[in-house]
């Protein structure tokens, strides 16, 4: 358990991109951050620079879609720092093939089952924490998670809207709890997810585009409100958003 006594905070895909980012901004705000993602190696590299900065951080590499791996980090975290006070869910997956003439169900089922049915997983995992805790989650959803965005594509789409019906109900079931959420609808963010599109973005049009530590101060913002106030929903756009 940590003898800070900070408030913790458990961020999936916290390896990369804008899981990172929150992790970092997270951390240097005082929040014992704990991070999870596939890969071991950048989940190391995360909590390196946490703890390079002073602050406190703890990998756990994972599969959102396991629910068995995900309900024993909810407990580990707990375990480690003596509270979970705060989630962001990042993990987030896409396709190249994005049309129903051209989409494979297979990859069909992997991206809802870690966009939408993983979200609800971790939340499920974490919820009886933070209860305890008057908790806050963050969901970094998508802009076609709040308006149609033809491009995204069938699963992506269709994964990324039904978020918003988890954090309604969530608001709506667990305000006497104090638990409060957030369904973060980010524009173009200039990060390796990029690569997932048809056509991969080129360095001019990244350079217009938000960064993820844009999308960390957002984050932070919602986590550092007064625990009277609930964000139910934000959109953040580079003015570049067609």
């Amino acid at each position: 358990m940590t003898g800070t006594n900070a408030p913790a905070l458990w961020i999936t895909g916290g390896g990369s991109g804008m899981g990172r980012a929150v992790a970092r901004a997270a951390a240097a705000l005082g929040w014992a951050v704990a991070v999870s993602g596939r890969r071991r190696e950048v989940l190391d590299e995360v909590v390196a620079e946490i703890a390079a900065d002073g602050g406190e951080a703890l990998a756990l590499p994972l599969d959102v879609r396991d629910k068995g791996a995900v309900t024993e980090a909810a407990q580990t975290v707990t375990d480690r720092f003596g509270s979970l006070d705060a989630l962001v869910l990042a993990a987030g997956q896409n396709a190249p093939q994005r049309r129903w003439d051209n989409q494979d169900m297979g990859e069909f089922e992997q991206i809802v089952g870690t966009n939408l049915t993983a979200v609800a997983t971790v939340i499920d995992a974490a919820l009886p924490h933070l209860r305890q805790s008057s908790g806050t989650v963050v969901a970094i959803s998508s802009y076609a998670g709040w308006s149609f965005q033809p491009g995204a594509g069938v699963a992506y789409s269709a994964s990324k809207t039904a978020v918003s019906s988890l954090i309604r109900t969530l608001n709506q079931q667990e305000a006497a709890h104090g638990v409060r959420a957030c369904h973060l609808c980010p524009g173009d963010v200039a990060t390796d997810f990029l690569e997932q599109r048809p056509q991969v973005p080129d360095a001019a049009a990244r350079a217009v585009m938000l960064t993820p530590e844009d999308i960390a101060r957002t984050v932070s913002f919602v986590l550092e409100s007064p625990a009277h106030v609930r964000i139910d929903e934000l959109v953040v756009s580079p003015v570049s958003q067609a």
